[in-house]
């Protein structure tokens, strides 16, 4: 199945699949982007939020979902929010692009700089594309968009700014690998798309045979015990996640902190 401008076969997977396009892609280029797509093309480019922070810009889009998390989820420690807003983005991002490349047989391409960030926004409200470009769907092709792309720029901002550990980031990046394919083999086989479960399965295996996650935690089928923790125990009234490496919160005083 070929991309489609508006990527509308996402759209029965949830709004967390789903990735807005503000632009349509015709025989002769791309279509001018109308309605509320016109007004996202005015958004910061993911590039931008990776990017050194800029003394004409006091507040980019990073640093402002960064403190939009902490604001909602009261947290008092930068580098948890950093965490948190991490994982939700890398989420998010492994989520589109895997369930285009399994249910299309083609992935969108995902430079930073064709994606728009609506940092204040819930999915599928946050990630705007401006342009659909086919590429192969295959694991060097999301290896590329998705981990060299995008979390690799992003953890490294993320360090620098808020000063979270690499190895956490890293964990967080597998974790959300993992539960976007949980959930696209979930949908696949409610919906009698087994076609799209084996595609979903073989890519999530191929992705995790790559050095920067292979180590990040264990797999057994679509389960995922992570080797890291993501910090949403330091959260007032938060606990331990499901693929967490602690079974309980530990002791939650500075020093306890896990990366």
């Amino acid at each position: 199945m070929d991309l489609d401008p508006e990527l509308a076969a996402l759209r029965p997977l949830g709004g967390f699949f789903v990735l807005r396009t503000t632009a349509a892609t015709t025989a002769t280029g791309p279509a001018t982007a109308t309605g509320a797509g016109a007004a996202r093309t005015g958004l910061a480019t993911l590039a931008e939020a990776y990017g050194p922070p800029r003394p004409d810009v006091p507040r980019g889009a990073l640093t402002s979902r960064v403190e939009l998390v902490a604001d909602r989820l009261r947290v008092a420690e930068p580098r948890v929010s950093a965490s948190i807003a991490h994982q939700a983005l890398a989420a998010r991002l492994w989520s589109a692009a895997l369930a285009c490349a399994a249910v299309y047989g083609s992935v969108p391409d995902l430079d930073p700089r064709l994606l728009r960030w609506d940092a204040p926004a819930a999915a599928p409200d946050d990630l705007w594309l401006t342009e659909v470009r086919p590429l192969p769907a295959d694991t060097a092709t999301l290896v590329d968009t998705v981990l060299h792309g995008h979390l690799q720029p992003l953890g490294e901002a993320l360090r620098s700014r808020y000063g979270v550990a690499a190895g956490l980031l890293w964990g967080n990046a597998g974790s959300a690998l993992a539960g976007a394919a949980r959930e696209l083999d979930r949908w696949a086989r409610a919906n009698g798309r087994t076609d799209v479960a084996d595609r979903a399965r073989a890519l999530t295996a191929g992705l995790f045979a790559h050095p920067l996650l292979s180590a990040t935690g264990t797999r057994s089928g679509t389960a995922f015990r992570r080797r890291s923790c993501c910090l949403y125990y330091r959260v007032p009234g938060g606990g331990v996640c499901g693929d967490c490496c602690f079974t309980r919160p530990p002791d939650s005083s500075p020093r306890a902190v896990s990366g």
